[in-house]
């Protein structure tokens, strides 16, 4: 919110159909802007001139008749001082030093004429020629500051297809229901999820760097440090065991990898927790992305403490970081949301705190102050269960963020604006028509935590 950046024109603005006329010497387009940025910015560009261009180019004839005339007049007053019929292509390229004044001025005058006629047919030969478009280089737009664009939310999608065959139970349902014959024997209601393969390069980098670099919460100095970590034998979901401190005491975990591009779903934390309940204290499930549904029920199961520890997309680049350190691996406590309904039916969110795990001594507490942990929540009133479309977008942080942006854009802000903004509350808004609202928690780390309600 304190950063400032470079505004460009957009091709469908009033500005950028301007710019774009005096690029491409056709008339602007008089319609109705509306400013959409999937139209693309103008762009520089530079002539890609072909002999056929050149040849096919109407205009240079207009422009040779339209100097012509000048060229005949200046040329025959030179031929005239000097004694001598020349024709254009004779005219020389420097005039005898003992030619007379009239003789030099008429000089000039032909090649002035002659390089801007030239300088013309230049223009007109890039302008109609084919153009090269750099896409990576747009016109800024002038006096103007962009702080934030429209906000969109740049991660793994909690939601992935699975390949399905002709047994899929999708199928074998939808075939069941339509002759309303029986299900096979073989069928599942629950599809399983892949086991983890502890050969992969993937899981091997995860767990070096997780040896070096533990697993960090949002707290300084709290942090699970790891005093072994051995390849758990098997082809089940716990790729490896670890051991560690725990108020003196030392413990036991399990430590599971998710996809390398995907996410981690409810099954996965479900069937490596019935892997390790008997000798496990903790699971450690490592993952870029989590499906919504893992927050809802595994943070504790039974005695097994069940840690979402969402790994840096550093980690894709694991040979640029096998050193380890740095906050590799992040523990986010899971948000703690209302959803209200007043008299009228309008819903409001409110985002009440944050319970954060200790790893140092285990223990699950409430944070102190939302604003220290938590720099901006985001809510998709209407959420469809596919796509989040961030319809309310809050920003808190417990150093006032108010001031840098004021400092960052040298300006004044609307403070009623910024107190719209600035909030644990959302504004009221229209029950949704799909029935589920989604509520997204992100942290200053960058770590992200959802939560969807149903709403009656």
């Amino acid at each position: 919110m304190s950063a400032r950046y470079a505004a460009y024109l957009l091709r469908d603005s009033k500005e950028g159909a301007k710019r774009e006329a005096e690029l491409s010497g056709r008339p602007a387009a008089q319609e109705k802007f509306e400013d959409d940025i999937r139209q693309g910015f103008v762009v520089e560009r530079v002539p890609h001139v072909t002999l056929k261009s050149i040849a096919n180019n109407a205009e240079i004839d207009i422009i040779h008749e339209k100097w012509q005339p000048s060229l005949d007049t200046t040329r025959e007053a030179l031929s005239k001082a000097v004694g001598a019929a020349y024709e254009d292509w004779q005219v020389p390229r420097a005039i005898p030093h003992d030619a007379t004044d009239e003789a030099r001025v008429a000089y000039e005058l032909f090649w002035k004429a002659r390089l801007d006629r030239q300088r013309e047919m230049d223009v007109s030969v890039a302008r109609n020629g084919e153009l090269e478009y750099l896409h990576d280089r747009p016109y800024q737009k002038k006096n103007t500051v962009r702080v934030t664009g429209r906000f969109t939310i740049e991660s793994l999608s909690p939601h992935r297809v699975l390949p399905i065959d002709e047994d899929d139970p999708a199928i074998l349902e939808a075939l069941a229901a339509e002759t309303g014959e029986p299900l096979p024997p073989r069928h599942k209601l629950r599809a399983k999820a892949d086991p983890i393969d502890a050969s992969n390069d993937f899981v091997t980098a995860v767990l070096d760097n997780l040896a070096k670099a533990g697993v960090q919460n949002t707290r300084k100095n709290e942090r699970l440090t790891f005093a072994t970590i051995r390849p758990w034998p098997g082809q089940g979901y716990v790729a490896a065991e670890a051991t560690y401190q725990e108020a003196g005491t030392e413990r036991r975990a399990a430590i599971v990898i998710g996809p390398e591009y995907g996410t981690v779903g409810q099954e996965l934390v479900r069937e490596a927790a019935r892997e390790c309940r008997d000798w496990a204290d903790a699971l450690v499930v490592c993952g870029f992305a989590f499906d919504p549904q893992v927050g809802e029920t595994t943070m504790n199961l039974g005695r097994l403490v069940v840690l979402k520890a969402r790994m840096s997309q550093e980690l894709h680049a694991a040979e640029a970081y096998k050193a380890g350190g740095g906050n590799l691996f992040t523990v986010f406590g899971e948000p703690d949301i209302a959803l209200d309904r007043d008299a009228a039916g309008q819903c409001t969110v409110r985002l009440l705190g944050v319970d954060i795990f200790d790893p140092t001594t285990g223990e699950v507490r409430s944070s102190g102050r939302v604003e220290d942990d938590v720099a901006c929540w985001l809510i998709d009133t209407d959420y469809d269960g596919d796509s989040f479309f961030v319809r309310h977008a809050y920003f808190l942080g417990g150093k006032d963020p108010f001031e840098k942006l004021k400092a960052a854009l040298k300006a004044d802000v609307d403070e009623d604006a910024w107190a719209s903004l600035y909030r644990k509350e959302s504004r009221p808004f229209a029950p949704p028509k799909s029935g589920r609202v989604a509520v997204k928690v992100i942290n200053h780390y960058g770590d992200e935590a959802m939560r969807v309600f149903k709403v009656v």
